[in-house]
């Protein structure tokens, strides 16, 4: 289920991140959705939906950070 517009992303994300993180959470999320379709290319018993947040995540996470309040800010 890719998410065609910021406001459709999980509240986690938007009650959290900036607005540019939450663009590259959704572009990173919607290119994993279609880069792990097959079970074959994820590891272990992860869902695609799963993997896909896993990596939107792990690329917000390349641009930002937490700091000490707890807010997500660039790096």
């Amino acid at each position: 289920m890719p998410y065609d517009k910021r406001s459709e992303l999980p509240d986690s994300v938007q009650d959290n991140l900036p607005k540019h993180a939450q663009e590259i959470y959704q572009a990173a999320f919607n290119s994993a959705w279609d880069d792990y379709k097959d079970p074959e290319q994820r590891d272990g018993n992860d869902s695609r939906e799963e993997v896909a947040h896993k990596v939107a995540w792990a690329a917000v996470k390349q641009k930002y950070h937490k700091n000490d309040a707890g807010n997500w800010v660039a790096t």
